[in-house]
């Protein structure tokens, strides 16, 4: 009897990288320079659910082709120029994946990245345009443009 399969994504293979964000957030928390951030403890909790999301080897950086995948999830899909750039804004230029500690330093900071407009809005987006469910609605010859 074959043994049950476990659903990929998630599970054991996520736990070490959830322990390794977590203790992130610890030096976040414990950070001088974010005290006056409102509601910061959430707002980490809510960075490290995305970056896990977008996270898809597990390793502990999104690389071009995980924010590749992340900008067209969003609707707004990029050229591989435009992704480099945007890597390059958020880590200065240094590596050409992202680390959490880039991701946070970004979400946090008082620079607009483009990243960062586009993650804040991308909440924003999902909740003013539901969806459509079901089959799209019949349309005539007049209605075509």
């Amino acid at each position: 009897m074959a043994a049950p399969r476990r659903p990929s994504g998630g599970g054991v293979r996520r736990a070490p990288q959830d322990g390794r964000l977590e203790e992130i957030n610890k030096e976040f928390l414990c950070d001088p320079k974010f005290s006056d951030e409102e509601d910061l403890e959430e707002k980490l909790a809510v960075f490290k659910e995305k970056y896990m999301e977008f996270d898809l080897n597990n390793q502990g950086e999104i690389d071009l082709m995980s924010v590749k995948r992340m900008m067209e999830k969003m609707g707004v899909p990029k050229t591989h120029l435009e992704l480099k750039k945007m890597i390059s804004e958020v880590t200065g230029g240094v590596s050409e994946t992202i680390s959490y500690q880039d991701f946070v330093n970004v979400m946090l900071g008082k620079r607009s990245a483009v990243l960062k407009l586009v993650m804040m809005f991308e909440g924003k987006a999902n909740e003013s345009n539901p969806k459509p469910s079901g089959p799209p609605p019949e349309r005539d010859i007049a209605s075509l443009p």
